[in-house]
């Protein structure tokens, strides 16, 4: 154990090993595949604001990867901020650009990076992953959802930059806030980033392919079900805080062609909601989950 004035270095916790950019560009970059780049940098303020302002620059190629030991200013929906401590997750920024794709479906690209994500993590870290809409992963930790992950996307240069970050070792006195979780506190069957990072980005060239091929169309591409499947928001009454000082209650009841939430609410109405923050609630107006 380091004492706790030693200085510290990448080797300083021993749980938490660097990843080995070498061996992630073996396993990832190929030259008919998805990936054209991979870089992992030891400490950034943010890897998607990073990826953002190079692609506003013109030149960079879709598939770049930019990974990073630690975000210092990671950011979230909403601006909020994402941190943890060096090396305990997966804090990633990806470079995409769908051309051909119509604009207006470009939408469902941070659900898909969120299947992908669920995808690649159960099957590698043994963990069962929910989906909350729009872009964070959950967890069951003690009968109780925790957020593990969470997803951001936004629109740069002649693409889309999307960004993962996810909590996988972080030990419970490390936890930013009581709704958040790890995979380790999850029971997860491997913790080994290398592993995790690999799993992700596969699966993630894979849901890309498909939908791209299928033109954007999620509901041929099967990407609309892959994710109204993992979605733990769906059938259970929720709480959107819309934009303007606005919110709404009802039972969420769909996943539409846009990607947006569709809730029944008390009237019988049914209202889609394309973009605010979703609260679980238990029965009508319970406590969150």
């Amino acid at each position: 154990m380091t004492p706790p004035d030693a200085p510290h270095n990448r080797w300083s916790d021993l749980d938490r090993p660097p990843l080995n950019v070498a061996a992630l560009r073996r396993g990832l970059l190929r030259p008919d595949g998805l990936w054209t780049s991979l870089d992992v940098v030891d400490a950034t303020g943010s890897t998607n604001s990073d990826l953002a302002a190079r692609a506003a620059g013109g030149g960079l190629a879709e598939g770049t990867v930019l990974v990073a030991e630690e975000q210092t200013a990671g950011r979230g929906r909403l601006d909020r901020s994402w941190t943890a401590p060096p090396r305990s997750g997966i804090f990633l920024s990806v470079y995409l650009t769908p051309g051909g794709v119509p604009a207006e479906r470009w939408g469902w690209l941070p659900l898909l990076t969120g299947v992908a994500a669920a995808t690649g993590l159960a099957q590698s870290a043994g963990v069962d992953m929910a989906l909350k809409w729009p872009n964070d992963l959950l967890v069951t930790i003690g009968g109780t959802e925790r957020k593990t992950g969470g997803i951001l996307a936004e629109r740069a240069g002649e693409g889309v930059v999307i960004g993962i970050g996810l909590n996988v070792s972080l030990r419970a006195a490390e936890l930013p806030a009581p709704h958040a979780g790890s995979l380790a506190l999850a029971g997860a069957a491997s913790t080994d980033r290398e592993t995790l990072l690999r799993a992700v980005l596969r699966a993630l060239e894979q849901w890309y392919g498909r939908w791209r091929e299928a033109n954007g169309d999620a509901a041929a591409s099967g990407l609309q079900a892959a994710y109204a499947a993992g979605c733990a928001t769906l059938d259970r009454t929720v709480r959107a805080e819309l934009p303007g000082d606005r919110s709404l209650v009802g039972e969420a009841v769909a996943i539409d062609g846009d990607g947006r939430l569709v809730l029944s609410t008390g009237d019988g109405l049914q209202e889609p909601v394309s973009a605010g923050d979703i609260v679980h609630l238990r029965g009508e107006e319970g406590g969150l989950t």
